[in-house]
C-alpha cells in the first residue's frame, strides 16, 4: 500500500472515532452537562503529599462542590446541609501521562472509619476512559447465563473501574477496588496521601490527594495484557463519583449516597456516568508559539518516514530540515531517506507571535 494511502487510512480511522464521541456522550447521564479536567503544565505536576498548595493554580471554576451532587438512596435529593457534610473536588491531568489526579477536600460533622469494612466514609470514584459504556459489575452483567465467579474474573471492572476510596484509611489500603484487578490501586498505577487531624467520630476537615490510571482493559491476571486509556487534549471521558456518609455504628446511621451522576447505578454502569473533557493548558501557562513534532516510520525497507507537526499557537509557515540535506514546507510531510543512518531533524515555525524551533537529535533512525 502506498505511504499516502496508509496515512489517509489512519486519518479516516481517527476521524471516524472522533465522530463517534458525541454519540457516545449522549449515552451518559446529565445530557448537556460537561465538567472540565484541568491540564497541569509538565513542570507543575502535583506532588502527592496531602498538601493542596500544588492545586492553587487551578481556577475555582474547575471545582465541583456538593451542590452538584444528588442523594439518591435515602430520598434527600438536593437537600444537602453543609454543616453536616461539605465536599469539593478538583480533577487534573498532564499531557503525555495517562493519569487522572484528584484533590478531595471534605468537611464532615462525624468522620466514621473505625471498622475494617465498607462501613466507612467513602469517596467512590468510577472512570470509563474510552467511553465504552455499559455495565461492568457482576450483578448487572447482561448475560445471566454466565456464572457469578466466572463473570467476576472476566467482567467486573475490566472496561471501567470503580475505586472505593476510604476517607480516611488508617492502617489499611487507601482504597478497595470493586473489581477483579486490585493491582490497579498500587504503584506504578496509583498513589494517594491524606492530611487530617480528627479521630473517629469527630468533626473536621480531610484533604486527600491521589492519582489513578484509567484502563480500557484491566484483566484479573495483571498488567501484562492491560490496555491503558489514552488521555489527550479535548478528549471526553466518562466519570462520576459518590460520597458515602456514615454517622455512627448502625446501618441506619447511613446518611446518604451523594453522587455526581444523580443516578445510583453509576457505581456499576458506565452509561450512568457524566462527561468530563480533558482541557488544553490555560492561556497563562501556554507559550504564544511553540514548535513540537513527532514521527512514525511507515516503511523501514523503503526508509519512508511520516512527520507530524504538533506545534501550538497560530502558525503561518513550517520549514522542515530532515538531516540529509532535504527540506519541506509542508505541515505534515512524508520523507524518504536515500541512505541508512541516524538523522538530526528540525522543525522551524513562524506565526504572528514570532518564531520557534524544535530539534530531535538522532531520534530518527532508518536502516
Amino acid at each position: 500500500m502506498p505511504a499516502q494511502d496508509i496515512v489517509m487510512t489512519e486519518a479516516r480511522r481517527v476521524a471516524f472515532l472522533i465522530a463517534l464521541l458525541p454519540i457516545a456522550a449522549l449515552a451518559l447521564e446529565r445530557p448537556g452537562v460537561e465538567f472540565r479536567v484541568f491540564q497541569f503544565p509538565a513542570d507543575r505536576i502535583p506532588r502527592i503529599d496531602g498538601d493542596p498548595a500544588d492545586w492553587s493554580m487551578i481556577p475555582e471554576a474547575y471545582a465541583i462542590g456538593i451542590d452538584q451532587l444528588k442523594e439518591t438512596t435515602n430520598g434527600r435529593g438536593f437537600a444537602y446541609d453543609k454543616k453536616d457534610l461539605d465536599v469539593k473536588v478538583k480533577v487534573g491531568w498532564v499531557k503525555g501521562l495517562n493519569r487522572l489526579y484528584f484533590l478531595y477536600e471534605a468537611n464532615d460533622n462525624f468522620w466514621d472509619f473505625s471498622r475494617e469494612s465498607r462501613h466507612n466514609d467513602i469517596f467512590e470514584l468510577v472512570v470509563d476512559g474510552d467511553l465504552s459504556g455499559g455495565p461492568f459489575v457482576t450483578h448487572l452483567h447482561p448475560n445471566s447465563k454466565i456464572a457469578g465467579g466466572d463473570a467476576f474474573l472476566r467482567f467486573q471492572g475490566v472496561h471501567a473501574q470503580n475505586y472505593h476510596v476510604f476517607t480516611p484509611a488508617p492502617d489499611r489500603d487507601w482504597a478497595f477496588v470493586w473489581g477483579c484487578q486490585p493491582w490497579i490501586k498500587e504503584l506504578p498505577w496509583a498513589n494517594a496521601a491524606y492530611n487530617y487531624t480528627f479521630k473517629h467520630g469527630e468533626a473536621g476537615k480531610l484533604i486527600l490527594e491521589f492519582w489513578i490510571t484509567p484502563f480500557d482493559y484491566a484483566p484479573f491476571e495483571g498488567p501484562e495484557r492491560a490496555v491503558t486509556s489514552t488521555l489527550a487534549e479535548n478528549k471526553l471521558i466518562g466519570m462520576s463519583w459518590a460520597v458515602l456518609d456514615y454517622d455512627g455504628p448502625a446501618e441506619k446511621d447511613y446518611k446518604g449516597f451523594w453522587n455526581l451522576s444523580h443516578k445510583t447505578t453509576m457505581y456499576g454502569n458506565a452509561d450512568d456516568l457524566v462527561a468530563f473533557r480533558l482541557m488544553p493548558l490555560e492561556a497563562g501557562y501556554r507559550k504564544p508559539i511553540e514548535a513540537h513534532w513527532s514521527y512514525k516510520i511507515l516503511d523501514m525497507d523503503r526508509r519512508m518516514v511520516a512527520f507530524r507537526d504538533e506545534s501550538a499557537g497560530s502558525i503561518t509557515s513550517w520549514q522542515w530540515s530532515f538531516g540529509d540535506g532535504k527540506t519541506s514546507a509542508e505541515r505534515h510531510p512524508i520523507h524518504q531517506y536515500e541512505k541508512a543512518g541516524e538523522y538530526i531533524v528540525t522543525l522551524a515555525i513562524e506565526g504572528p507571535a514570532g518564531k520557534s524551533r524544535w530539534t530531535k537529535v538522532y531520534d530518527v533512525v532508518v536502516r
